[in-house]
C-alpha cells in the first residue's frame, strides 16, 4: 500500500501537467501530420462523450429509468433503433431476434458505432451505456449496484422492456470483455443470475472474452489495489496517459501498430471511463472465495458449460489485456478441445443429438431457386447528404440511416422464394471460434483494420446458425417487388452512368444493355465501344433484356455467367470468374494478334447497375491477379465507378475473404 502511494506521488508532478492542459475544456490538441500546403495546426480531439457521440447513436438513443430488485438507475442511455421493414418481414414463429449489444469495462456503446453501421440494417438493436459509462449518469452511488449480478440484472430489465414479449421475439447478444461476461450471466442456464430471459437467448457473440474470474489469491491483489484512494488512482490514471495518443495508456490497448484515428478512439474512451465508477465495477466483478470456491463476480467454468444456444467466440491475436487463449479455456468448460486452424472457411461437424449445430445456409443450387426478378440496390443517385456518423470507421457505403439506398422497390415482400428459411425459438447449440490476425488486439471493435472483418463474420454466422432471415442478402431478395425491372426502374436505370472509367486497365463497368433504349442498347454499344471492348460478361440471373447477337454482330463477343443478386457471390463463383477473365484475356491477346487490334483492350462485365456484384467479381480479380490490398481494390473500384460497392455485407465480405492470417477453427 505504501509503495503505492509513495509511486503515485512521485508521477504528481507529470500527471498534474497533464491535469493543466485539461483543465480550460474537455479536449487536447492532437499534432497532426505536416501539410506541404501549409504549416500544421493542431486539431482538437474532442473528448466528451456527448460532444463524440456518433450521429447513428445521437439520433436513436433515449434516457430512461431502471429500476431492478434492489436498486433504480435514473438516467441510463438506451439506443435503440427498430429494423426499417420490421413490418414487412415474416413474424412467424417470431419476428427477427433483438441484437443487443454490451461493452465492457470502462467501456461505452459508443465503441460498437462501426459494428452497428452494418448490423442495423440485419435487424433491430439496442446497445445500452451502463450507469456511469458512456452518456449515462452516475446514479446510484452504492458500490453494490455495479456487482456483475447486479448489472446483469439491469440489462434483463432493460433488455425486456426493448423486446417484444408478445411476440416471442428473441435476443442475440453480443458482448466485448466484460461485457461477454454479463451476456454468459443472462444467457446460461447455470447462471447464479438465471432468469427466464435466458430461454429466449437464440445467440450469443463474445468478442474478446474473459474465461473464468480471477483465483482466490489474485483476487486478494486486485482488492487491495482498489484500496487506493480514488485521487490517489486518478493521478496514476493521469501519468499513464502522459504522451496522449502514444501515451502508454493507448499503446496498451490498441498495439504499437495502431494507426493515428485509432489511438485516438483509445485515448477518448480512456478519457471517458469515470475512475469512481471503474473501481465500482472492477470491484464488483472479483467474486468472493469461500472454501476455495468462487461466488458473485464473474462467470467460470459452469456458466459457460451452461450456454445452449448458438455461441461465437472471437478474439485478437495480439490482445494483451484478454488474451487469445481465452477462447480456448471456454471451449474446454464446453467440452470441446481441437487445434485452432488456420482456414476461414466454415467447417460444421455434427458432435451429438444436443450439440448438433444449426445450419440454414443454403447450397448454390438453393440459391438459384431463391431468385427473385431483381436488380441489385443502387440507392439514390441525386447527391446524397449523409449522416455524420463521427470518425470511428472509415465511410461505409451506405448511411443506416439512408433506408432507402438499401431497400429500395421493396414496397411489398416478393412471394416467389419458395419456402421460408426456418427460425428456431431455440436454436441448437453450436460452438464457433475464431482468432483474428495482428494487428487485432482488444480494440478490434472499433479498429479500422479489423472492424470490418469483424462485421462479416457476426453477419455470417447470424446467418448460418441463428435464421438465414438474419442475411441481409435473404431479406433483399424477400423484399424485392421489381419484376421486369426494365421497365419498373426505367428512371433509376436511365440515371446511371452507362460504362465505367478503365478500372486497372482490364476492366469496364457497366449497366445492362437495353434493346429498346436509344443509347445504351447493343448496336449503339458496340458501335461506340467495340474499338476498346471486345467481351462482354453478363453475371446477372435471369435472361438479358437485350438480345446479345447485336454485340456479336459488332464484333464483341458475349459471355453469361449467373449469379443471384444480393447476395455476396459464393467462393466458388468468384473462383469461375477470375478463370473465365483468365482465358479471356490470353485469348484478346491472341485475337490482337490475328486482327491487328490496339493495345487499349477491355473486359465489360454487367449485372444490372454495374455496382455490387459487378464490383465484388472485379475487385477479387484484382486483389487475386493484379495483387491489390482490399481496401486498394475498392477504392480503384470506386474511383473508376463513382460510389462504388453499395451494399456494406459485400463489402464485409470481401474483408473477411481476404484476411491474411484468420483463424477459424472448425464449428460444432
Amino acid at each position: 500500500m505504501g509503495i503505492l502511494q509513495i509511486t503515485g506521488l512521485c508521477g504528481a508532478a507529470g500527471a498534474l501537467w497533464y491535469l493543466w492542459r485539461l483543465r480550460q475544456n474537455k479536449s487536447i490538441d492532437v499534432p497532426r501530420r505536416r501539410s506541404s500546403v501549409a504549416p500544421p495546426r493542431p486539431q482538437e480531439l474532442i473528448l466528451d462523450p456527448e460532444e463524440s457521440d456518433p450521429g447513428l447513436l445521437k439520433k436513436h438513443s433515449e434516457f430512461r429509468s431502471f429500476t431492478t430488485s434492489r436498486f433504480t438507475y435514473p438516467n441510463i442511455r438506451v439506443f435503440h433503433r427498430k429494423h426499417t421493414q420490421a413490418e414487412k418481414l415474416p413474424t412467424d414463429p417470431a419476428p427477427l431476434p433483438l441484437l443487443v449489444f454490451i461493452h465492457g469495462l470502462g467501456g461505452s456503446a459508443a465503441q460498437f458505432h462501426p459494428l452497428l453501421t452494418s448490423l442495423v440494417n440485419v435487424s433491430s438493436c439496442i446497445a445500452i451505456d451502463l450507469p456511469g459509462c458512456g452518456r449515462s449518469s452516475f446514479e446510484p452511488k452504492s458500490w453494490d449496484a455495479y456487482k456483475s449480478e447486479a448489472l446483469a440484472e439491469l440489462l434483463e430489465v432493460i433488455i425486456e422492456e426493448y423486446r417484444e414479449k408478445d411476440t416471442k421475439q428473441g435476443v442475440v447478444l453480443i458482448g466485448h470483455s466484460m461485457g461477454c461476461s454479463l451476456a454468459a450471466l443472462l444467457a446460461s442456464k447455470n447462471s447464479p443470475s438465471y432468469n427466464g430471459l435466458s430461454e429466449h437467448v437464440v445467440g450469443f457473440i463474445a468478442i474478446c472474452p474473459k474465461a473464468e474470474p480471477p483465483n482466490e489469491q489474485e483476487t486478494k491483489v486486485y482488492r487491495k489495489l482498489l484500496w487506493v484512494p480514488g485521487p490517489i488512482f486518478n493521478l496514476f490514471r493521469l501519468w499513464d496517459r502522459r504522451g496522449g495518443v502514444n501515451s502508454a495508456s493507448v499503446i496498451r490497448f490498441v498495439g504499437e501498430a495502431a494507426g493515428t484515428e485509432t489511438r485516438e478512439l483509445q485515448l477518448r474512451f480512456n478519457a471517458q471511463s469515470r475512475t469512481p465508477v471503474w473501481r465500482r465495477m472492477a470491484s464488483g466483478s472479483l467474486p468472493n472465495y469461500r472454501n476455495g470456491v468462487a461466488e458473485g463476480g464473474f462467470p467460470g467454468r459452469e456458466t459457460w458449460a451452461g450456454l445452449d444456444c448458438p455461441l461465437f467466440l472471437v478474439a485478437g491475436e495480439a490482445d494483451h489485456v484478454t488474451k487469445a487463449k481465452e477462447i480456448a479455456i471456454i471451449e474446454g468448460f464446453m467440452g470441446k478441445s481441437h487445434p485452432v486452424q488456420n482456414d476461414p472457411e466454415d467447417r460444421s461437424e455434427v458432435i451429438n443429438d444436443s450439440a448438433a449445430p444449426f445450419d440454414s445456409s443454403i447450397s448454390h443450387g438453393d440459391r438459384t431457386s431463391m431468385e427473385a426478378n431483381s436488380d441489385d440496390e443502387l440507392g439514390t443517385f441525386a447527391d446524397e447528404s449523409f449522416e455524420d456518423t463521427g470518425s470511428m470507421t472509415p465511410p461505409t457505403p451506405e448511411s443506416p440511416d439512408d433506408t432507402e439506398a438499401i431497400y429500395e422497390d421493396s414496397d411489398t415482400p416478393q412471394r416467389e422464394l419458395g419456402l421460408l428459411p426456418p427460425q428456431p425459438l431455440k436454436p441448437k447449440r453450436v460452438l464457433k471460434t475464431t482468432i483474428l490476425p495482428a494487428p487485432a488486439n482488444h480494440a478490434l471493435l472499433y479498429m479500422p483494420a479489423s472492424v470490418r472483418i469483424l462485421a462479416g463474420l457476426v453477419s455470417d454466422f447470424l446467418g448460418s446458425h441463428v435464421t438465414q432471415r438474419l442475411s441481409l442478402g435473404w431479406q433483399l431478395q424477400f423484399l424485392s417487388t421489381s419484376g421486369k425491372w426494365d421497365v419498373k426502374n426505367l428512371a433509376k436505370w436511365q440515371a446511371v452512368a452507362p460504362v465505367s472509367a478503365p478500372i486497372a486497365g482490364i476492366f469496364r463497368a457497366m449497366k445492362t444493355l437495353r434493346e429498346v433504349d436509344e443509347n445504351h442498347c447493343p448496336e449503339v454499344f458496340a458501335r461506340d465501344w467495340g474499338r476498346w471492348v471486345k467481351d462482354v460478361v453478363d453475371i446477372s440471373h435471369e435472361a438479358p433484356v437485350y438480345d446479345p447477337r447485336g454485340l456479336e454482330k459488332g464484333g464483341i463477343r458475349y459471355h453469361k455467367l449467373p449469379t443471384v443478386s444480393k447476395i455476396p457471390p459464393t467462393s466458388q463463383e468468384v473462383t469461375e470468374f477470375i478463370n473465365f477473365i483468365d482465358r479471356l484475356r490470353e485469348e484478346q491477346k491472341e485475337r490482337k494478334l490475328t486482327k491487328g487490334w490496339g493495345d487499349e483492350l477491355y473486359i465489360a462485365v454487367h449485372c444490372h447497375y454495374g455496382f455490387n456484384r459487378t464490383g465484388f467479381f472485379i475487385v477479387c480479380y484484382l486483389i487475386e491477379r493484379e495483387g491489390y490490398e482490399v481496401q486498394d481494390a475498392l477504392d480503384e473500384f470506386a474511383k473508376r465507378r463513382p460510389k462504388g460497392i453499395r451494399h456494406a455485407h459485400f463489402m464485409d465480405q470481401l474483408f473477411v475473404r481476404y484476411c491474411k492470417g484468420l483463424k477459424a477453427a472448425p464449428t460444432f
